[in-house]
């Protein structure tokens, strides 16, 4: 592919306000990062300089530029390194990418060893791989697409465009909305951890309620979300979950956020819409983070956040007081020295 057709692509979706470096058209083969890129290479250099000392010395045959950064575009041109310069150049990166790439997606087929409740509504267009299983009164849209054993529960509901990947289970009742993906082995709708503790033990309280998931919202592997023992757990439009992130019983997760890995969150919680929770995150019992919350990673949250708060440490607190905390601490035991040395002269 071009530069140009490249370019033309950018300006499309990006706006007119995309411009390219005139002079040579390269033909463009993959994209790559800018440390690894060699001849045939689309590659970028982001808004915030991210990768600009590489630009001196990358193979690329092109680069993807921030709009505004004159600099660096005079830096290309001294290397005779055509450019195309946009507003959003990481954007611009992953739009490329999937000029290059689409995700493997089976043709539109079920496989004869799928066991299909007579039940099912199937839709239009509908991929079934090997040995799925869907039980009755399940209704499946147009589009959908469901990798090798997947095991869907009675009374699911899969929005159009919805992809199931291999090993995951969709449990009783829950509700899928339209372009989600669930990535492999995750659970969606198992049982809450609920149990009331009695003398002889436990008793165990059935969880009655279920799992929704609004249109957009992608689950990345081995991730559980646990339906309540009434009512519903509910995940936002276009909410993003990383790897072995769990939501509790009852959750409420806004719209357009992002949780990293092996951040976990026990029941009731409610988060807030646009919040980005970074990885090993912990959030207790019935907390509600506001909107446009940051969340740093290894954080543990056990009361409520402020609105466009940015939260770090153990337990959570405004990061701006844990980074002087955090000097303090590594200065602990100078300053123990100093302690003992009076507490000895007095």
């Amino acid at each position: 592919m071009k530069l140009s057709q490249i370019s033309q692509a950018f300006a499309t979706l990006q706006g007119d306000s995309c411009t390219q470096s005139g002079g040579n058209d390269p033909n463009i083969q993959r994209v790559m990062a800018i440390e690894e890129a060699i001849a045939g290479d689309l590659s970028f250099v982001d808004s915030n300089g991210s990768f600009a000392n590489w630009l001196e010395r990358t193979q690329a045959s092109a680069l993807i530029l921030p709009l505004k950064a004159q600099e660096l575009q005079q830096l290309a041109d001294d290397r005779n390194l055509p450019w195309i310069a946009v507003p959003q150049p990481r954007l611009a990166f992953a739009q490329a990418i999937a000029l290059f790439y689409q995700p493997f997606r089976p043709e539109p087929q079920i496989h004869p060893t799928a066991v299909i409740d007579p039940s099912v509504k199937l839709g239009q267009d509908v991929s079934i791989g090997a040995h799925v299983v869907i039980q009755k009164d399940c209704e499946i849209g147009d589009r959908v697409c469901i990798h090798p054993n997947v095991v869907v529960y009675p009374g699911v509901i899969l929005g159009e465009d919805t992809v199931i990947h291999s090993n995951s289970t969709i449990h009783e009742r829950s509700h899928l909305g339209q372009g989600c993906v669930i990535h492999s082995g995750c659970v969606i709708g198992g049982e809450g951890f609920g149990f009331v503790p009695i003398p002889q033990g436990w008793f165990k309280m059935e969880q009655s309620g279920h799992v929704v998931l609004e249109d957009g919202v992608e689950i990345g592997c081995n991730s559980a979300v646990d339906r309540p023992a009434v009512g519903e757990t509910r995940l936002g439009a276009n909410a993003k979950l990383d790897n072995m992130v769990h939501i509790g019983h009852g959750c409420t997760i806004g719209k357009n956020g992002a949780i990293a890995a092996q951040t976990g969150m026990a029941g009731g919680v409610t988060i807030g819409d646009r919040v980005i929770i970074a990885g090993q995150v912990g959030i207790s019992n019935r907390a509600t983070v506001g909107n446009g919350v940051t969340i740093s990673s290894k954080a543990g949250v056990h009361s409520n956040v402020e609105p466009g708060s940015v939260v770090s440490g153990y337990p959570a607190i405004p990061h701006k007081v844990w980074l002087r905390a955090a000097v303090l601490y590594q200065r602990l035991p100078e300053m123990y020295k100093v302690f003992k040395r009076l507490s000895t002269d007095q």
